[in-house]
């Protein structure tokens, strides 16, 4: 049988106030549980297996989880952070919106292209974990929402989104990029920038409107 690739998570290479990563051994736990989630499926992960991945004791893992499901949902929070955080970094306020807004879901989707193991572990997985994994979800769509309504109002060429509408916007990319997910066309995310752009600016309207 062939495994899946050794997971890569660039996105926990760097410890920010976003990701709230943490120490060394919170990282490699991290690391660990996106390995290992990713061979076998969050049903059948132990804490044993997350462990042996870290090369950590238990004792280890449970001063900083109290449960193998609180370390995922600390695995998706950091990872959704990170690539919010590539898309903050992304927009500049001197171009016009348009501008920054594809500059901005290029990167995004350009970033989540990046791991592609991970990317289906985290869209996936999270939906296994009931009302936590729903809350987590919906912390994430938020920040996504808020971030692109921020965007949105800078520079001179002002527009704006209902909240309501910016929340419709980022599911309609998630689920973009799940269908790409479930057809193995991950490597295409970045081609979609074009698609999920538009989305947004028919949404978007200006101050006056």
């Amino acid at each position: 049988m062939t495994m899946p690739p050794k997971m890569s998570v660039m996105a926990l290479n760097q410890t920010t106030p976003e990701t709230g990563i943490g120490s060394e051994h919170r990282r490699r736990l991290l690391q660990g549980m996106a390995s290992v989630t990713a061979t076998k499926g969050l049903a059948a992960v132990t804490i044993a297996d997350v462990v042996r991945e870290a090369g950590v004791s238990k004792r280890t893992f449970y001063e900083h989880f109290e449960s193998k499901d609180a370390c995922f949902l600390a695995l998706y929070r950091a990872v959704s952070m990170n690539a919010l955080k590539t898309l903050r970094d992304s927009v500049s306020a001197e171009r016009p919106w348009q501008q920054q807004l594809e500059q901005a879901l290029q990167a995004y989707l350009s970033h989540m292209a990046a791991n592609p193991v991970l990317l289906r572990t985290l869209f996936i997985e999270i939906h296994h974990l009931g009302g936590a994994g729903e809350q987590a979800r919906r912390e994430v769509m938020d920040a996504l929402a808020a971030l692109m309504e921020e965007t949105l109002r800078r520079g001179s060429e002002q527009r704006s989104i209902d909240k309501g509408l910016a929340l419709a916007a980022v599911g309609g990319i998630n689920e973009l990029i799940l269908q790409a997910i479930e057809q193995g066309r991950v490597a295409e995310l970045p081609a979609m920038t074009p698609v999920a752009s538009e989305v947004v600016r028919r949404l978007a309207r200006s101050p006056e409107a």
